[in-house]
């Protein structure tokens, strides 16, 4: 078989499913017999891609200036001939740019992911946006990504596949992490005793709702005297505007100590592990939602915000009977609705929870496997690369 050289690019592997997709399809690369390349700023997730055999190339593709972005092109058009580059994977937009002028002038295949809900609100945005549906395949995650594929490019509409966003879910279930590993996290959140555990894993930035959960819980500690710890986990990325906002709004609604900001964590196992309950609360679409389905693969019951593709990851009525749900749904913004599904959650009896769980388990497993994801990205690659 032909040893394949893939040349992934997106601006920085700090955190997010972009970046995790990216590590794990060089994975996969490298267990098939390929080179992976993946050409980035850098960042937290560096060193574990290199781990996998993959080889990391440092390029300023972060930059979004047209400059940056031309010189960008050189620099990739020059990676591509220097390592026999034989397809290109882009995964953000201003490196697409780039990529896609570098892949066209060494006449290998390019390829596109459309990993989220690109903010469109002027002609130029359009055009900006357009290169993501460029590909000579376009990959979405979700079929709400696919559907505003063809929407926004309707060039693209025959070129574009679904395939959702895959995760380990072995590591993910309860029986995987050890003790040790849930009671190292507990020590470092400043866990004790035995309140329930409200997890939000997002990274700290308005449009993932953590104003509007917070809200939510001011509202569920004025109703009920339940017992609960709230954790917010995510790197603010440099927003500490943002992170100083909710601090004051966790403090101005009282619920300083039972609301808790951790910043970074880097084992969601051990998180998911800890948890009685996830909480998705995004005020914009995703465009997949990996939070959810990692949650269900779990065994956390979850609640997220009826936006994006939210509906493809959590079944709950009408869409599904009652007997089929897997999680709960909620209008972004409606602070009643979400303390009320909190509430409902948590005082789920361990037989109702136990059912759910598992519902949401198989759920998971059937459609969002990392397996499944990898197999199928490859397959495209080898598509193209058969037709070149």
């Amino acid at each position: 078989m032909t040893r394949h050289t893939i040349l992934q690019v997106i601006p920085e592997l700090q955190t997010g499913g972009a970046e995790r997709t990216t590590v794990d399809i060089a994975s996969a690369l490298v267990a098939s017999g390929d080179r992976a390349l993946v050409a980035s700023a850098g960042g937290r997730l560096v060193s574990e891609l290199t781990a996998t055999g993959a080889r990391h190339v440092t390029l300023p593709l972060a930059a979004k200036s047209p400059f940056a972005m031309w010189r960008n092109a050189c620099a990739l058009k020059a990676l591509i001939r220097s390592q026999g580059v034989d397809l290109v994977h882009a995964r953000s937009r201003a490196p697409a740019w780039s990529a896609l002028w570098a892949a066209s002038t060494c006449d290998v295949p390019f390829v596109t992911t459309y990993h989220g809900i690109y903010g469109q609100t002027n002609a130029a945005k359009a055009f900006y946006n357009s290169v993501m549906a460029r590909g000579d395949a376009v990959i979405a995650n979700s079929r709400y990504t696919a559907d505003l594929i063809a929407r926004r490019h309707p060039f693209a509409r025959d070129r574009t596949t679904v395939i959702p966003r895959g995760s380990d879910l072995a590591a993910l279930a309860p029986e995987a992490v050890s003790a040790e590993r849930r009671r190292a996290l507990a020590e470092r959140w400043g866990l004790a005793g035995d309140a329930p555990v409200i997890l939000n894993l997002a990274r700290l930035t308005g449009w993932k709702g953590q104003m509007g959960l917070v809200d939510a819980l001011a509202r569920l500690a004025e109703t009920s005297d339940a017992r609960w710890t709230a954790i917010l986990a995510g790197d603010d990325q440099g927003r500490g505007d943002y992170t100083q906002k909710l601090r004051a709004r966790i403090a101005g609604v009282g619920l300083e100590g039972r609301i808790r900001i951790v910043g970074h964590c880097d084992d969601v196992p051990a998180a998911l592990a800890l948890a009685d309950l996830a909480v998705v609360a995004s005020i914009e679409p995703e465009a997949f939602g990996r939070a959810a389905v990692e949650a269900q693969a779990a065994r956390v019951p979850v609640i997220a915000t009826d936006l994006g593709a939210a509906p493809e990851t959590v079944l709950t009525p009408p869409e599904v009977a009652e007997d089929r749900r897997t999680g709960w749904r909620v209008l972004p913004g409606d602070t009643d609705a979400m303390a009320h599904a909190i509430g409902s959650a948590l005082a789920l009896e361990q037989s109702a929870r136990e059912a759910l769980t598992a519902r949401a388990a198989a759920h998971v497993t059937e459609l969002y496997s990392l397996e499944a994801m990898c197999a199928r990205t490859l397959a495209v690659y080898d598509r193209l690369l058969a037709e070149a």
